[in-house]
């Protein structure tokens, strides 16, 4: 059976290059396809220590943490709630506020404890560490939030409705947190936050004078992180069921890469190879990893396209490092060690089918693309952290 999805290395090294100049091009210009958002946080990269209390809101859960960084990180408390309340219609800004402040009050919280605040929707970073939300996604569509500081009206809320106060908050993106909490991992000479699970998304840090949009930023300079919101970029070489797909969906034309190649999308990508097969529509990757782990339960040639399908996904996300990876060896010429940390199901999959891991085909393929660029004496180590979210939220307000 032919592999539809089969990308050659050459047509890898493409998608790697247009990436590239895609980044460029968003650190030069606001709006563009590769947002490349900047946060306005200088992250300690040792000797960070204290306790924060820290929130993450992701698409449908709210958790709340103390935590206390130093020679030895550890969460003393956590709380938390599903909230897919959120997506139901007339849910407004207090329900949120309110929802929020019940988990809270569970936990044990120092007095005067900053918030770092891990927020997982597109957010404009703003110079004093709060954030703007630009869109609801996931499903979520609160009225009065968006074009507003997100941690302000929060803290706000929280002083006149709980018994202790908080004054300082930093809000950052989840890809934002797992950049940060891969500093805790000293020794590298650049650092990637990559998620590949429901969504994707990468971040990393690039020195201030390499970002020529933030000439008009003043008072600001050093090395700065940037949230690149890649799941919208537009890959050439993809397939007409990724164009089925995209058509299908409720944001045609963006997020492309993500329609490729996250958890949310694969099960629609490999209903859209079998368009005549009637096949439930809630299939995810979930799913196609059910194929390939009981290949003997399911057709051979829907157990070998899930196989494709995965296959691809993860050198699709190999290319888009080794992008990255050729951006920051000429941001700074000297990286020889970089740590890519990486959250996310469908990364630390493994399956039966082709009896290997994600992170394999991501590593092996780096490889050989690093390689091809020429810059293969470049370390890339893809690593894991537990609970990744909530130290480097923890680490964006104690810096």
């Amino acid at each position: 059976m032919n592999n539809k999805f089969a990308l050659s290395t050459k047509q890898l090294l493409d998608i790697a290059d247009d990436l590239r100049k895609k980044i460029e091009t968003g650190l030069k210009t606001d709006g563009t396809e590769i947002k490349c958002l900047p946060t306005y946080i200088h992250p300690k990269k040792d000797g960070i220590e204290g306790e924060a209390t820290v929130f993450d809101l992701g698409g449908t859960n709210f958790r709340a943490a103390v935590i206390s960084v130093g020679k030895e990180t550890k969460i003393t408390g956590m709380a938390e709630k599903d909230i897919t309340e959120m997506k139901t219609k007339g849910f407004t800004k207090e329900d949120l506020y309110k929802s929020q402040a019940e988990i809270i009050k569970k936990l044990k919280v120092p007095a005067n404890s900053p918030i770092g605040y891990c927020f997982s929707y597109p957010a404009k970073s703003l110079t004093n560490g709060d954030a703007e939300l630009i869109v609801w996604t996931k499903g979520v569509s609160i009225d009065g939030m968006a074009g507003k500081p997100i941690g302000k009206p929060l803290v706000e809320f929280l002083n006149t409705h709980i018994d202790w106060s908080f004054h300082k908050i930093a809000v950052v993106n989840d890809t934002i947190t797992s950049l940060f909490a891969g500093l805790m991992n000293p020794g590298y000479d650049a650092y990637i936050g990559l998620i590949v699970g429901t969504g994707t998304n990468m971040a990393s840090f690039f020195p201030s004078e390499y970002i020529p949009k933030l000439k008009q930023v003043e008072g600001w300079s050093g090395e700065t992180p940037v949230n690149f919101e890649s799941g919208n970029f537009n890959p050439p070489h993809l397939t007409v069921y990724d164009d089925e797909v995209d058509a299908q969906s409720d944001n045609k034309g963006f997020q492309r890469f993500e329609k490729a190649i996250s958890g949310m999308y694969l099960g629609r990508v490999f209903r859209a190879a079998f368009p005549n097969d009637k096949l439930d529509e809630n299939l995810d990757a979930a799913s196609l990893s059910k194929m390939m782990n009981n290949p003997g339960d399911y057709k051979p040639e829907y157990v070998e396209v899930a196989f494709q399908i995965y296959e691809r996904s993860a050198k699709l996300v190999a290319a888009s490092l080794a992008g990255l990876v050729k951006n920051l060896s000429l941001a700074y010429p000297s990286v020889k060690k970089v740590q890519v940390l990486a959250e996310g199901s469908l990364f630390w999959s493994k399956v039966k089918t082709g009896n290997t891991a994600y992170v394999t085909i991501v590593d092996t393929t780096l490889k050989e693309l690093l390689k091809e660029m020429g810059i293969e004496g470049t370390e890339v180590k893809l690593s894991q952290m537990e609970n990744a979210n909530l130290i480097g939220a923890a680490m964006s307000v104690l810096s």
